[in-house]
């Protein structure tokens, strides 16, 4: 795999939460080479299975193809769109942002306003404007040229940034928040297509993760695997705002999870099954990889709710440090990311059966 153009593929696609179709798209079509069976179930989840040599089975690995973004609420008269956010959007960082509409006739380009400099009295230059007071500027002088562009209330958006690589290793962009993530599951089908696995493997690109985190559910529960690995990035650490909290840094190896929580609400998140999350630090420790160990308080992925799918699935997260999340600056090093494939990977070839994940 060329990890920077395939990268800059999956970035470069708009595919808000619930509005998936074109990630839906392209993970079917490189998919297709490597999987034996592959369905799409009636939420968007693309599931991927790859038969091994004696069976059993599966496990399952997982990654989200949504991106978060926002929405049009409200057609202004004179043309200009308000918004809504869809995901975890900072407020902060929305003012001048480049954006892309999926309307019905095709994309449209647009901005989010900002008041000019020269105007903006000294009480405001230093305030977060609130979402509901932001706009978007199409370039339309009324609601019906709004129409004719295909825009209206429910259009879905989300930033426009091309992908850019940086010194170092590094690259740049939005939506790295999962489809670093979905490129290791390209990565694994292309491995295990070539070196069977005993047990059989699904591999699932998730949707609406962004929206609620559940909507890997279904494919969990029809799946019923014996374990979950979910992919996705790691919040890093490296930077001077951040250092004095933890240490997760770009280049410093694959992220494995030892406790995720969300509590505003949901009271979602994942202590993992200590067998299995012992088991990749096994697999780690025998490749010579080293391996970054994380606890995140305040955030979600789509593992964070494995625990109550039938039985409950062990499963652990393996991630890769990234900067800037939620931003249209997501920034990760490839190194990671490709050292991350190799050791789920690696980890699922040398299972012969069914692992011992019990407790007690």
């Amino acid at each position: 795999m060329n990890w920077v153009a395939t990268l800059g593929e999956l970035s470069g696609i708009s595919a808000l939460s619930g509005h998936e179709e074109p990630m839906i798209a392209y993970m079917k079509e490189h998919f297709a080479p490597y999987v034996d069976e592959m369905e799409v179930d009636p939420l968007g989840n693309v599931i991927c299975k790859i038969h091994g040599k004696s069976g059993g089975g599966p496990a399952m690995v997982f990654a989200h193809m949504d991106e978060l973004g926002l929405m049009v609420r409200k057609v202004e008269p004179t043309g200009f769109l308000r918004l809504v956010r869809v995901g975890g959007i900072p407020e902060r960082v929305l003012q001048g942002q480049r954006v892309v509409l999926t309307g019905d006739l095709g994309p449209v380009y647009g901005v989010i306003g900002v008041k000019s400099h020269h105007v903006t009295p000294a009480d405001e230059k230093y305030k977060v404007v609130p979402v509901d007071d932001c706009y978007i500027d199409i370039g339309a002088r009324s609601a019906a040229e709004v129409e004719s562009l295909g825009v209206h209330v429910g259009t879905p958006m989300t930033y426009d940034m091309s992908l850019r690589t940086l010194p170092g290793g590094l690259v740049t962009g939005k939506a790295l928040d999962d489809r670093l993530g979905c490129a290791i599951l390209l990565a694994l089908a292309e491995r295990l297509h070539r070196d069977k696995p005993a047990l059989d493997v699904a591999l699932v690109a998730t949707v609406q993760e962004e929206f609620n985190i559940r909507g890997v559910l279904p494919a969990a529960y029809a799946l019923e695997p014996i374990l979950g690995i979910c992919l996705d990035v790691a919040v890093a650490h490296d930077t001077p705002d951040l250092a004095a909290r933890a240490d997760l840094a770009l280049g410093g190896g694959p992220v494995v999870g030892y406790y995720s929580f969300h509590g505003r609400g949901t009271l979602g998140g994942l202590i993992p099954n200590p067998r299995l999350r012992q088991g990749i630090e096994d697999t780690a420790r025998r490749l010579g990889m080293p391996v970054q160990r994380n606890v995140f308080f305040g955030g979600l992925g789509d593992s964070s709710f494995m625990q109550l799918v039938r039985r409950g699935i062990p499963a652990v997260d393996v991630g890769f440090a990234c900067r800037y999340t939620h931003t249209p600056v997501e920034t990760a090093a490839v190194a990671d990311v490709e050292a991350a494939a190799t050791l789920v990977a690696e980890y699922l070839l040398a299972l012969q059966q069914a692992p011992d994940l019990s407790r007690g």
